[in-house]
């Protein structure tokens, strides 16, 4: 086997593409933790106060952050802790400061406007009743699409903005 020259890889490459993919994989997940601490959450839900649109067991992803003001509109789903037991709680704002809130035979009513709720099963709420109660500035009306076993602002008022910890992310409302 003379004059056949097999190449030798030096420990010096090596080492350095080793301590290369290892820092790369320490910063990525070093990333993704802070990512998941301070950023997003993923939040298994334990009721089912919003089926249909999200079934008990179902897991959802959150924005870790109070949502400002001016992205907190009807439809929208958000994070707080419930005013009776400080407990994660997830619900659908259906009126915000200065607006109306009415429930008749089982349909919405903001501002004297029905509203579509294509998610709420009515047939299974047929008969209820609420309000009218107009939502005090710098609070929500929450309710759960769930509405026959849901406890939410026809229980315990509206939500003030400041106590909102997050908006949902995933699934997407």
């Amino acid at each position: 086997m003379s004059g056949v020259r097999v190449p030798v890889v030096g420990r010096r490459g090596s080492n350095a593409a080793r301590i290369r993919c290892s820092s790369i994989i320490v910063l990525s997940i070093a990333l993704i933790l802070g990512l998941r601490l301070w950023v997003f959450e993923p939040l298994m839900v334990s009721s089912d106060s919003m089926e249909p649109t999200i079934m008990r067991g179902s897991t959802v992803l959150l924005v870790k952050r109070s949502p400002p003001a001016d992205t907190v509109t009807a439809g929208r789903l958000v994070i707080f802790p419930s005013p009776q037991d400080g407990q994660t709680t997830l619900k659908r704002v259906v009126a915000v400061g200065g607006e109306q809130v009415a429930i008749r035979d089982a349909v919405l009513f903001v501002n004297g406007v029905k509203v579509a709720e294509p998610f709420v099963d009515h047939s299974r709420i047929d008969g209820t009743y609420f309000g009218p109660v107009t939502v005090p500035p710098g609070h929500v009306f929450v309710l759960g699409d769930n509405r026959a076993v849901s406890i939410d602002s026809r229980e315990f008022g509206a939500v003030s903005l400041e106590d909102l910890d997050a908006i949902l992310l995933w699934p997407r409302n």
